[in-house]
Formats: C-alpha cells, sequence, structure tokens
C-alpha cells in the first residue's frame, strides 16, 4: 500500500514536474522572441532611427541641414543635393560634389531613385547615405516621401526598453479558422490618412472568458509565410498604445491556428512620430482587455 503510494505521488509529480517544465520553456522562447524583437528595433537602422519623414513637391526639392533648403534635414551637409519628382513620378537626385554622400555604396553624384513600392521583390529601395544619417523613398497612396535615419538619433541614443505584461500562457489560443471567400479585402486607415486594402486570408474565431470573438488576418505581399493582424482592445490608450498593436500568425494546420497574445507588439509609430503605421480597422477592435504582449511606450514619442 505504501509503495502504491509512493508511485502515485512520484507519477503525480511527474505530470506536475513536466507541465512545469513546459511552461519554462514556453516562457523562455516568448523572452527570446522579444529580445529579437528589440534587437531589431535598435538596429542601428532600425524604427528608432528615424529622425524624419519628408514628403517631396512636384518638381525640385532642395535637401540639406541648412534653413535655406526646401526640404531642411536635422543632420547632414548644409546643401546636400537636389531630388526631382517628374509629372509621372520618377524621383532623381543630383548630389552636391561636396556633400561626400553614396548612393546605393557608389560614390557617384546622379541616380534615380527607386522607392519601396517599385523597388523588385528582391532588392530595396534606392539608399542615400551621408555621414551617420541616410534617406530613402516611400510611396504612401503615390505620395513620394524621404524616410530619414540616422544612427544617432536621440530616439535611438535614449530608448528605455519596452515594458510588458507577464507572460501568461493562457493568452496563447488555439482559434479556429474560417477561410475567406475569394477575393475578400480588408480597409485599413493610417496615421497620415491614407486608407489601404489588403486580401483577407480567412478569419480567426476564438472564445476567452466565454465570450466569442473574431479577428481577421491579411497577407502583407504575396508569397509571404505568416499573415498579419493589426487589432485594438480594451486596453489601448490606456496600458497599451493607442493607435493599434501588431501580430503575426501562421498559416492554419487542420483548421485551427495558434494565436499568441504574449507576442503582440507596438507599431513603430508608438516610438516616432515619423512612421506611416496602420490604425486598428474596426472589425479587429476588441470588446476585451489583452493583458499579454507590449505596454505603451514609456519614453519620449
Amino acid at each position: 500500500m505504501f509503495r502504491h503510494s509512493l508511485l502515485v505521488a512520484a507519477a503525480i509529480l511527474g505530470v506536475a514536474t513536466v507541465h512545469a517544465t513546459d511552461i519554462d520553456t514556453y516562457k523562455q522562447s516568448i523572452e527570446q522572441w522579444h529580445a529579437g524583437r528589440l534587437e531589431r528595433l535598435t538596429a542601428a537602422d532600425g524604427w528608432l532611427s528615424l529622425i524624419g519623414l519628408e514628403w517631396l513637391k512636384r518638381g525640385a526639392n532642395r535637401v540639406g541641414s541648412a534653413a535655406d533648403n526646401d526640404i531642411v534635414l536635422t543632420a547632414g551637409p548644409a546643401h546636400l543635393g537636389v531630388v526631382t519628382l517628374d509629372a509621372d513620378g520618377k524621383i532623381q537626385i543630383a548630389l552636391n560634389k561636396d556633400s561626400h554622400a553614396t548612393i546605393d555604396g557608389k560614390t557617384i553624384q546622379e541616380a534615380v531613385l527607386i522607392d519601396d513600392v517599385h523597388a523588385a521583390a528582391d532588392a530595396t529601395p534606392t539608399k542615400v547615405v551621408f555621414g551617420t544619417a541616410s534617406f530613402y523613398v516611400i510611396d504612401r497612396d503615390g505620395r513620394k516621401g524621404l524616410r530619414v535615419k540616422d544612427s544617432e538619433a536621440p530616439s535611438r541614443k535614449h530608448f528605455v526598453g519596452i515594458e510588458s505584461f507577464p507572460i501568461d500562457p493562457s493568452w496563447r489560443i488555439e482559434a479556429t479558422w474560417v477561410p475567406a471567400q475569394p477575393g475578400e479585402t480588408l480597409e485599413m486607415g493610417s496615421v497620415i490618412g491614407t486608407i489601404d486594402k489588403s486580401p483577407v486570408p480567412g478569419k480567426l474565431e476564438f472564445t476567452r472568458d466565454g465570450k466569442h470573438f473574431e479577428l481577421l488576418p491579411i497577407i502583407e505581399e504575396p508569397g509571404d509565410t505568416q499573415y498579419f493582424i493589426v487589432f485594438a482592445d480594451r486596453t489601448s490608450g490606456k496600458e497599451t498604445y493607442g493607435a493599434a498593436r501588431f501580430l503575426y500568425i501562421d498559416p492554419p494546420k487542420n483548421g485551427k491556428v495558434v494565436l499568441d497574445f504574449n507576442k503582440a507588439y507596438n507599431p513603430p509609430c508608438a516610438f516616432t512620430g515619423f512612421a506611416t503605421c496602420p490604425l486598428a480597422p474596426p472589425e479587429n477592435r476588441l470588446d476585451l482587455r489583452v493583458t499579454a504582449g507590449e505596454k505603451k511606450y514609456a519614453g519620449e514619442h
């Protein structure tokens, strides 16, 4: 009888130990994910390095740090050069001889600038580098602008870290996948007033606290191996960033999707006013306090 009791106790203890180990392993995986997230965010050319978003006007745009330029930068030479936006959307740059700038690593003075939308799938937009700073052209609904970065940006140098909710395995939810109808899309506004329409691959359905909830992911680019979710919840604007948080999911397996809110993170706009982040669409505003993932950034915007 005594031996039987020990075996039962050992069996119970073994189950508990395995369960605790699984939780510890899961928490370590989230910590590793977050460490990678911080490494990307704080990289020399990460989102914290943004120092400007300068929209181009039609024709010639004189660019530099001097006050007499059409576009005044907070870093770089007094007169970097001239960026010309043609009527057909073509963009060219002519650098000043004494700018000491490079274009895609080359010491040339003139070039056509390819923006982030029109760059080839396996290429990046044309990058102009001057000292610790650089810029490339972005296209947002036909508007062309210079996205300016500097590895010495105050937002990067004075980054205070990101506070997160305690890792909670219960927020790793197995959601049911409902395939979308062909051609289904989701409209999302942005902080700069644009509205983008993106393809929807399906719908996520899950329960929390006995209530039913739904989320719509989108496909950012054809061929992406993950789907993207922009959502808000009842913590938004209070404990978490007001506009939205982001989350990626893997495609469904056997009609199920792992929805891990411990990996919910802040958009670039939570850290800088020079980003063009999407806003959570009405379809993805949860009547639920998602107490998992990143909290509101405590540093200066």
